[in-house]
């Protein structure tokens, strides 16, 4: 393996996006909204094209603008469908997102024809080209993604710094949330654009299927070793990073043992997700099943009483 500045460009980046998303995500799995990360990255599609089709140039501030967007209407419109339509929440999501999806694929095939914008990249991503579009800054070139993303981890800390207590309890408690007088209503969608910025950032490194896993599996992960919610922040973070590192890794060596030339960083970040998620899942200090069976095995019974049962 022939490690160069490129590839550590490539893994601070990877990095950068997979900690943004791990923060507001924590706050997706403690309220059951998993699948909102889900609806939101496919729901940007729209907003991403309609942005090209007005400017009619790939403007990152127009883009960016456009997708947040469309994702904050993602969440009113979910909200919306599951409040007035007495529709459950799961099928709401399911219904706007499959359907602005749709539209942003035909959008964006539409504006294919007309520049290279390939529809592909918006579903997987190009995280080893990202290091080719730089930005001068004191005069050091710097990856324009590494700065955005940096920029948006660095507004999720301190959006969560600054409301910590609000946001844990209304991820716990919204009605007590409502009595203590912090609007749960404003908590919930100032997440849900937290979520679409974070989203949007994270889109043009890794498309919109692998920033799911980004936003779900290492909370997840960090859900299954502690129940104190600072700690999931950290540990999900921790976990997150792990899963850059490990990835890039893997997608440089991993496809030579199976007679393969290369493969994407970013689908590599998810697999390596996944197997830190299931590392935790079994052998976790109190959730995981290894462990449980091993407590279980080693409590050793008690010995029957000995009872006399002859008769004088």
């Amino acid at each position: 393996m022939n490690w160069t500045g490129f590839d550590t460009w490539i893994v601070i980046i990877g990095a950068l996006c997979a900690a943004a998303c791990a923060l507001p995500g924590c706050f997706l799995v403690l309220r059951k909204m998993s699948m909102m990360g889900d609806a939101i990255s496919h729901a940007v599609l729209p907003g991403l094209a309609i942005a090209f089709l007005v400017t009619g140039a790939r403007a990152s501030v127009a883009m960016f603008i456009g997708a947040a967007i469309a994702g904050v209407l993602t969440a009113l419109f979910t909200q919306w469908i599951t409040r007035f339509g007495n529709v459950d929440r799961g099928a709401a999501m399911g219904i706007v997102f499959t359907t602005l999806f749709a539209i942003g694929l035909l959008l964006i095939r539409q504006a294919a024809d007309h520049v290279d914008l390939d529809p592909g990249c918006v579903l997987y991503g190009a995280l080893e080209l990202t290091p080719l579009d730089t930005v001068t800054l004191g005069g050091i070139a710097i990856p324009r993604a590494a700065l955005v993303n940096g920029i948006v981890l660095l507004l999720n800390l301190g959006i969560i710094g600054l409301l910590y207590k609000e946001l844990k309890l209304t991820s716990f408690d919204p009605d007590l949330a409502d009595t203590l007088g912090y609007s749960s209503q404003f908590l919930h969608y100032l997440l849900m654009t937290m979520v679409a910025v974070t989203t949007v950032a994270a889109f043009e490194s890794v498309g919109s299927i692998i920033v799911i896993a980004m936003l779900i599996v290492p909370p997840a992960t960090a859900l299954l070793l502690t129940h104190d919610l600072l700690k999931m922040l950290l540990i999900s973070v921790a976990a997150a990073v792990l899963a850059a590192v490990c990835g890039h890794i893997g997608a440089l060596i991993v496809p030579g043992w199976f007679g393969f030339e290369s493969t994407t960083t970013s689908g590599m970040i998810a697999l390596a997700s996944g197997l830190i998620f299931a590392l935790a899942w079994l052998f976790g200090p109190h959730e995981g099943i290894v462990t449980k069976w091993r407590r279980e095995a080693a409590i050793v019974p008690e010995p029957a009483p000995i009872t006399n049962n002859s008769t004088t």
